[in-house]
C-alpha cells in the first residue's frame, strides 16, 4: 500500500491534526515507511506461536468481588465537564 500527499492531508483533517504543504510530503514518506514495515511483519512467520498480551509472563491481578456502590449515577456524573438527564454530554466525533 502506498500513501499519497493527498491522502496524507485527508487523514491528517480527520485526525484534526493542521499539516501544512511542506509538512505533507515527509509525512507521506514516514508513513509509507510506517505501512511497509507492518507488511513485513505480515511475513513473519507465527506458526506454532501461542498469542500473548505482553512480552513477560503475567497473570492479570484480581480483586475480591464484592457489592459496592456502582448505582450511584450523581457521582459518577459530579466531575462531567457537562451533563444532561444523567448522562454524560461529549461532542459529536463521527461525521
Amino acid at each position: 500500500m502506498s500513501v499519497d500527499v493527498a491522502t496524507v492531508k485527508k487523514v491528517a483533517h480527520l485526525a484534526r491534526i493542521a499539516v501544512t504543504e511542506e509538512e505533507a510530503a515527509p509525512l507521506t514518506d514516514e508513513l509509507n515507511n510506517i505501512l511497509g514495515w507492518v507488511e513485513q511483519l505480515g511475513e513473519v512467520d507465527v506458526e506454532g506461536v501461542d498469542p500473548m498480551t505482553s512480552v513477560t509472563p503475567m497473570r492479570l491481578k484480581r480483586r475480591e468481588d464484592v457489592v459496592t456502590a456502582g448505582d450511584d449515577a450523581a457521582s459518577a456524573l459530579a466531575n462531567a465537564p457537562e451533563a444532561r438527564e444523567g448522562f454524560f454530554v461529549v461532542p459529536k466525533v463521527v461525521e
